[in-house]
């Protein structure tokens, strides 16, 4: 790999979980294409510690995202289960059988035409069957952008799409994609409902071996495999598919880095019937918050991020994000900080509610998007600083000087970067085209906004005290004999007390005691 990067294997693990991944790798592909413009700050994050080389049977390089994803049958639209970008008809394998063959044909999904404009522009099909990806000029990433004698690419109205894969703009491996075939992303039967059934998926031969080959593909060609991120449905039976996968990692990767980021849809009572805007939300936290380990220069490795957070037994944070950062035109990075006062300046993205009030034991912060010259106060000579943060010299020492006096005492990371965040289409229009980029104005018309700052957040807090005491006070309340799908599973009720047992006693690490620094 090249530059000796840290590299990190992704798996996406249920439907919304697809959602936020679709977003997540439609930025990082959004990032790459702007890698070689001038106007961009140098590359401070490093692309190949989520991307991986490889070549077509025919030749051509291709940089796809490390990345193995499972979800239901039913649920990958017109997308094909081994991708588009290696598949050679001419060298499919013959059949040989010479007796009588009966085909079974699906009904083809139609395609969405936002897919089909991508799809011109990334390569053509040609007369033999083979599809030919255009060539790249700096050898990553997505093609160019538009120019002026490029029609703009369709962008997918929330109408059109159903599943994730509708508005996916990154070409995928064959060793990507894992379809669980016993259940069924659609109807009211064969639903993959509870955890028990989730755990016994991955208890399956079949399901367990298909998983280890792929793991094993990845992870033999990295050169330093730091660690892996899984990204996981916590409402219905994959949170059970995501704990066996968390347990067979740390099995046979004892020692490399997990974080697991569990995901939960929004509330849809506005009318939106997908969850394509919340998982935009989400994936833009995630894409500022994982920052720490994606680092080009100075990474802070997955395993040094978790232990910073999970001391003393604790093993969950929350996340907090401002999306985007507010920054008007003519301030300081001084001057918005200041702004928020002694409150928590992020929304939560947590279900653990106000974070007001409570305790923060260690966080690790990213800022990023704001210019260089906003990072500093531009104070005229003589002027005294109207606070000790416009007294400091550089962007980095705003930042902890900032942390430290609103979490006195607390162990505390913190990153400024340059690099905005990605949100260019197919990413939904959220923020208003006005300056600074992202900024959202009242009144002000929403538009083609490309990039935005996001001040993002990890924090291990005593707000998970009361969330994870009053989930055991619920689940205690629970007669599983009501609930087929769990005693289908298997679940036994000695089990279930085990289960709660050992989430009391999570809560009481968050109750009290000491942050690292006294």
């Amino acid at each position: 790999m090249a530059g000796g990067a840290r590299e990190v294997l992704t798996l996406q693990l249920g439907h919304f979980a697809g959602f936020v991944g679709a977003h997540w790798w439609n930025q990082q592909d959004a990032a790459l294409g702007r890698a070689t413009d001038s106007k961009e700050p140098p590359g401070e994050l490093c692309p190949d510690v989520l991307y991986r080389t490889g070549r077509t049977l025919h030749g051509q390089e291709t940089y796809t995202p490390r990345l193995i994803l499972m979800d239901l049958k039913g649920s990958l639209s017109s997308l094909k289960e081994e991708g588009g970008l290696y598949r050679d008809k001419q060298l499919d394998a013959a059949i040989a059988w010479q007796g009588k063959l009966t085909t079974h044909k699906e009904e083809l999904y139609p395609k969405n035409p936002y897919l089909q404009d991508f799809l011109s522009a990334e390569g053509v099909l040609s007369s033999d069957g083979v599809w030919r990806v255009k060539s790249i000029p700096n050898g990553k990433g997505s093609s160019p952008l538009p120019t002026a004698t490029t029609p703009k690419p369709l962008i997918p109205t929330e109408a059109s799409i159903r599943v994730w894969s509708d508005f996916l703009r990154v070409h995928l491996h064959p060793r990507s994609i894992c379809m669980i075939q016993k259940y069924n992303h659609d109807g009211e039967a064969g639903r993959l409902e509870a955890f028990g059934q989730g755990e016994s998926v991955l208890k399956e031969p079949k399901y367990q071996e298909e998983l280890e080959d792929r793991l094993h593909f990845y992870v033999e060609e990295c050169d330093y495999l730091q660690g892996f991120q899984i990204l996981c449905d916590l409402h219905d039976g994959f949170s059970g598919v995501g704990a066996k996968a968390a347990e067979l990692l740390q099995d046979e990767y004892s020692g490399r880095g997990i974080i697991t980021w569990g995901l939960l849809p929004g509330p849809y009572h506005r009318g939106a019937t997908l969850p394509f805007h919340c998982s935009a939300i989400l994936a833009t936290a995630l894409d500022t918050v994982t920052v720490p380990y994606r680092l080009c220069s100075s990474p802070v490795s997955m395993v040094h991020l978790a232990d910073m957070l999970s001391f003393c037994g604790k093993k969950v944070v929350t996340a907090g994000a401002i999306i985007p950062f507010p920054l008007a035109p003519g301030q300081s990075l001084p001057d918005s900080l200041m702004q928020f006062g002694g409150a928590t300046p992020w929304t939560p993205l947590s279900a653990c509610g106000e974070p007001s009030g409570t305790r923060c034991f260690a966080q690790s912060v990213v800022l990023r998007g704001i210019d260089r010259a906003c990072h500093t106060s531009q104070l005229t000579p003589g002027t005294p600083p109207p606070s000790a943060l416009h007294a400091c010299t550089t962007g980095e020492e705003i930042l902890a000087q900032y942390l430290q006096q609103q979490q006195p005492g607390v162990m505390s990371s913190s990153h400024l970067l340059l690099t905005p965040c990605r949100v260019a289409p197919p990413y939904p229009h959220l923020f208003s085209s006005c300056s600074p980029p992202g900024m959202v104005l009242d009144g002000s018309p929403k538009g083609a906004v490309e990039s935005i700052p996001v001040f993002g957040a990890l924090c291990s807090s005593s707000s998970l005290h009361q969330t994870l005491e009053a989930l055991a006070r619920d689940l205690t309340k629970l007669d599983l004999r009501r609930w087929a799908s769990f005693m289908d599973a298997g679940v036994e009720h000695d089990d279930v007390a085990e289960l709660l047992q050992e989430l009391q006693s999570l809560a009481q690490c968050y109750q009290g005691g000491d942050s690292l620094v006294d």
